[in-house]
């Protein structure tokens, strides 16, 4: 049994070119009039498959193949919003390499035991609405309903009325629902895979997650007339902690890493000192201990660099996620099938969140990742190559059907 290769390749390009940067990246935000037009093209395929679609309260998209016995579906999912200037294999590929395993069983008209499904979730990325993982989170009760729809983006803009303005805010409670196995195939995001010439990595779990927001205070005024003697500059504190959190990473060491992604200056213009700054924090480890140690180190950095700078702040840690390991029977069958697959492949630890973080919480879970070339992600240049993905594909179709089981 093996996947379509060229079928597959096409939904890629297909899909890819919904929201299609002129460098050929992908920048579909979710809930954006790119968006709809991402989940329409995909909701029409599933329905071209066969598949009951149904929408929950989140707006994640299910698409369920019956199975012969009334059993916990096998589900397959992951999203299709992405970052602003990012790629077109994060997030979509593991959708459209589950639209695959489900062509593929309908061309080998093989039932199965258990249903298999489909399933899209809603904002993984976290790149408009906050935070990451959102729809994922609600259905697994780790992040309230009422808080997710009231999560606005930039502009103001709440997630509930985008849902309901692209149609797609269902009436499925999004609770916690049975499943014999979740799996999820996504691009590495990292060089390891690569540059060991491996195809498929079987992923043991996913590394803890810190999510920081930093608001600083200062004294906004002209940049001509004020002494540099009576100055509080929001924005050199800033970058003293910038800095600081550079520092952590580098003097805790291990696989600690810190990152300041996001930076909005007040007023941000030539002629004025900066009154205002917020920033952002992530930071990742393997190791909740190491990841509340470098929280402590946090709060202490942006103490003393707001204490010299003369400057008020507030810091708050509004996101956590815990190391996530992956059920270890699940593991074992992923790697099976990649043993099965032909491929060449080792067990790896993801790096980047993923909505199977929060399904582990739900019930089994396991991940196939496929090489990212370069390591690169988020950006346009992400590209993993064919034959990565036709290995990676079939290991999740061969995990799929040993779960589901042949009728």
């Amino acid at each position: 049994m093996n996947v379509d290769r060229r079928r597959l390749e096409q939904s890629i390009e297909e899909l890819g070119r919904i929201g299609q940067t002129p460098r050929g990246g992908l920048t579909r935000l979710a809930l954006t009039d790119e968006d709809k037009r991402g989940r329409d093209w995909m909701v029409a395929r599933m329905r071209e498959a066969g598949l009951t679609v149904t929408v929950d309260q989140m707006g994640n998209i299910f698409g369920q193949r019956a199975g012969t016995a009334s059993l916990p579906p096998v589900m397959m999912g992951s999203h299709v919003d992405s970052v602003p200037t990012g790629g077109r294999y994060d997030g979509q590929l593991g959708v459209l390499c589950g639209l695959e395993v489900i062509r593929t069983l309908n061309d080998q008209k093989l039932r199965t035991r258990h249903p298999v499904t489909l399933a899209i979730f809603t904002n993984e990325e976290g790149a408009r609405f906050q935070p990451a993982m959102i729809a994922s989170g609600v259905m697994a009760g780790k992040i309230a309903l009422e808080d997710a729809y009231n999560a606005r983006d930039k502009d103001g803009i709440r997630l509930l009325d985008e849902l309901e303005r692209i149609g797609y805010l269902g009436s499925e409670p999004c609770v916690p629902r049975p499943f014999r196995a979740y799996l999820e195939l996504h691009i590495e995001q990292g060089p390891f895979l690569e540059e060991e010439g491996l195809s498929v990595g079987v992923v043991e779990g996913i590394v803890a997650i810190a999510w920081s927001r930093l608001t600083i205070h200062g004294v906004q005024d002209h940049a001509g007339p004020t002494p540099m003697r009576i100055r509080h500059d929001a924005l050199v504190a800033a970058a003293e902690v910038i800095g600081g959190v550079r520092r952590i990473a580098r003097e805790i060491g291990g696989d600690l890493v810190t990152t300041i992604g996001n930076l909005v200056v007040t007023p941000n213009i030539v002629n004025a000192i900066p009154g205002r700054v917020t920033l952002s924090i992530d930071m990742r480890d393997p190791q909740d201990a190491t990841l509340d140690q470098a929280l402590a180190r946090l709060t202490s950095v942006v103490r003393e660099a707001c204490e010299r700078e003369g400057v008020r702040y507030e810091l708050e840690n509004y996101w956590r996620v815990p190391y996530t390991p992956f059920d270890r029977d699940l593991v074992d069958t992923v790697e099976r099938a990649a043993r099965g697959a032909g491929a060449r492949y080792r067990r790896i630890r993801s790096g980047a969140g993923h909505d199977a973080q929060y399904m582990a919480a739900i019930g089994p879970t396991g991940m196939v990742f496929v090489p990212s070339h370069d390591g690169r992600s988020h950006c346009e240049e992400e590209f993993t190559a064919i034959d990565d993905i036709e290995h990676g594909a079939r290991t999740l179709l061969l995990a799929a059907v040993d779960l589901a089981g042949q009728a």
